[in-house]
């Protein structure tokens, strides 16, 4: 080991030179000189580390500015996540931009902010739940969600997701309308249109109406696709969309007060009055006529029935048709109702099923297939007369 010094003029000659020492025999002051180099020495103490960190991140800033002023816009804003993320590490919990792809994420009833956050972290559309979060509970009003299924996209910013939830454009969903009187296959149908799922997938889960819900002994899913507007989400089977509407039916019928094990016939009955009324006002009447008939032991003589059983078709009957006992639905050659719906009733065929209207109708016939006018008579003559009008129009 030497004890020689570097040069003065050595360009690192004030780290490696040994300091000078700041001791003095006792009695001995010392030289201005000696005080010189003493506070020097304190002055240069700092360990090289923190210099080299300060210095790190004087460089970082001078390359930045560097970059912008001497025309790098372009390569700033290509490495911009990465230099976003160094200057400030909070950003690391959120994506930027839009996004890509297509995530489809279902907001369920009673679902909150902190609930959605966590949905939309599981299904890759955020990066933090957290972050996300925090977003929502800076908003003011805060934001009100709607239920559905919507189609965001994967790696979205925080903000760029919630705006995405917040528009009713965004949301996808299967929304079909049934009018009330649509038969079975005509709802598959309605479903297999709406949905792009094949019809018979619905047909399957129809003829298993048991698992549905349905009584074993109704004869099908007849009358228990309660009419109304559904609005169905992706993902959703047939089933699952028929076993909606027959909860529904069960709704409906629960409300009218109808006992459980008067369900069919209700339903029955409905169906009938459904199909051969003109106007929610004849439903009473209708409901009148065939009540009365079965009072008093006629058969009911419906062409509505009869056409269903022989599966649908022209609005007459033809005399074979009506002759024919082995359809179980022939209301003409079969006393009381049929076995079972023929169509699907809403509520006001329900309640005229259990309300009917006063009076002594035995017959009826809609005279005015456009405009849905119905003739309502007592006697059998009465009855004729209305026929001829009815075939005169026709």
């Amino acid at each position: 080991m030497t004890d020689r010094q570097p040069p003065e003029d050595h360009p690192f000659s004030e780290f490696l030179r040994e300091p000078a020492s700041t001791s003095k025999p006792t009695g001995q002051p010392q030289s201005r000189r000696e005080r010189r180099e003493t506070h020097a020495t304190v002055r240069h103490s700092e360990p090289p580390r923190r210099r080299r960190r300060a210095l790190t991140g004087v460089i970082v800033t001078v390359v930045i500015l560097g970059l912008i002023a001497g025309g790098g816009a372009f390569v700033y804003s290509t490495f911009e996540p990465q230099i976003t993320a160094m200057l400030n590490p909070k950003s690391n919990d959120d994506y930027s931009g839009n996004g890509s792809g297509e995530v489809m994420v279902k907001i369920s009833d009673g679902e909150y902010g902190d609930a959605i956050g966590v949905k939309l972290q599981e299904a890759g559309v955020v990066k933090s739940s957290d972050t996300f979060y925090s977003l929502l509970l800076k908003e003011n009003p805060q934001p009100v969600f709607q239920t559905g299924t919507f189609k965001l996209a994967a790696k979205m910013s925080s903000k760029s997701a919630l705006a995405a939830l917040l528009d009713p454009a965004n949301k996808v969903d299967y929304t079909v309308t049934i009018p009330e009187g649509t038969t079975a296959s005509g709802i598959y149908q309605a479903l297999a249109d709406v949905t792009g799922m094949p019809f018979d997938d619905f047909k399957a889960a129809g003829a298993d109406f048991v698992s549905l819900g349905v009584p074993a002994e109704a004869p099908s899913v007849e009358g228990f696709l309660f009419p109304a507007t559904y609005e169905f989400q992706p993902g959703q089977t047939a089933a699952e969309m028929l076993k909606t509407m027959v909860d529904r039916t069960y709704q409906a019928l629960d409300a009218a007060g109808v006992p459980a094990d008067q369900r069919l016939h209700v339903l029955t009955l409905a169906g009938l009055i459904q199909s051969e009324s003109g106007s929610k006002d004849d439903m009473y009447k209708v409901s009148r006529v065939f009540q009365n008939r079965l009072a008093d032991g006629m058969n009911l003589q419906s062409d509505a029935t009869v056409r269903y059983g022989a599966g649908g078709g022209a609005v007459d009957t033809t005399e074979a048709e009506r002759d024919d006992a082995s359809n179980p639905y022939n209301t003409y050659a079969n006393p009381g109702l049929p076995v079972g719906p023929i169509s699907n009733p809403g509520d006001d065929a329900i309640d005229a099923a259990l309300h009917p209207a006063d009076g002594d109708w035995r017959y009826f016939v809609t005279v005015n297939l456009d405009t849905g006018e119905t003739v309502f008579s007592v006697t059998q003559e009465e009855h004729d007369e209305a026929v001829k009008q009815y075939q005169a129009n026709h």
